[in-house]
């Protein structure tokens, strides 16, 4: 029988009976601290003229205007716990290429999470795409969510960077959790790289210098073809320790690494065709 607490962290549908001493908080434009009983608060915010009938507890505050080259704290959580869900859209024409989103976790200077907005939720051309995963979700009306458990043991600070000329609105949402942290749990890192053109038979460089004990847990890819020939073949390898020239991983071809085969705009295999088989 299992009879160590739970903390209320890695929740799924085979563990949502159990209980534990996990206190739920929430960040918004309505509650900057994520305090509790600190929701609906707001006297002045964004939509004050919109709700001036409904009064204080109604929407007054729903989301903020970041200024041309501002960075502003989205949440400053001074207590130990995990993220477990982001919400966030830009509902202004400042492209999400000139957001930049960040995370630190306890006392580092330097970002765990440094990476533009559209491009950390899968949206790197900066255009409405709709992405159904259990680590991100994009919905309609461009909604960004990210599942991701981030856990921090002292702090989390997470902020947003306006690189642009134009103010940016956004509205967000910051859910996590108060709870205990293992000692077996690792940060969350995400960066950004690009690379334009990609050299001719070189390699592109997805994550280097990666040091300690921990988990590469995926890629996104924005690819742009600049020339008819195949854009498939490239494998992606993984090089642990100290291998230069052969990888202890190496698969098949880059749509075969995100899922797919043959290309991704070939149809299904016709009865009649044959290399179709029936199952």
């Amino acid at each position: 029988m299992n009879t160590q607490k739970f903390n209320g962290l890695g929740l799924h549908m085979g563990n949502l009976s159990r209980l534990s001493d996990a206190r739920s908080r929430s960040i918004s434009p309505e509650n900057f601290s994520g305090e509790k009983s600190n929701g609906g608060k707001a006297r002045t915010g964004t939509g004050a003229q919109p709700a001036r009938d409904l009064g204080r507890g109604w929407k007054i505050s729903p989301s903020i205007n970041i200024g041309p080259a501002t960075t502003f704290v989205l949440a400053d959580i001074k207590k130990q716990g995990a993220i477990q869900h982001i919400w966030i859209t830009n509902l202004t024409n400042v492209r999400t290429r000139d957001l930049i989103l960040r995370m630190y976790w306890d006392d580092s200077p330097m970002p765990s999470v440094e990476v533009p907005l559209g491009d950390f939720f899968c949206c790197g051309w900066e255009q409405y795409a709709q992405i159904n995963s259990l680590a991100v979700c994009v919905n309609p009306g461009r909604g960004f969510n990210c599942y991701w458990q981030m856990p921090f043991r002292q702090r989390a600070l997470i902020t947003l960077e306006n690189r642009s000329d134009e103010t940016a609105t956004i509205y967000y949402q910051i859910d996590y959790t108060e709870t205990e942290i293992p000692a077996d749990c690792a940060y969350f890192h995400a960066h950004f790289r690009r690379l334009n053109p990609v050299r001719h038979k070189k390699n592109v460089v997805i994550a280097d210098k990666i040091k300690g004990h921990g988990h590469f847990v995926g890629t996104y890819l924005a690819w742009g073809v600049n020339s008819n020939g195949w854009w498939g073949e490239g494998e992606i390898k993984f090089f642990i320790d100290s291998e230069d020239r052969y990888p202890t991983i190496c698969g098949t071809g880059t749509e075969d690494y995100f899922g797919g085969s043959h290309n991704f705009d070939i149809g299904a295999a016709e009865p009649d065709k044959p290399n179709a088989y029936t199952a």
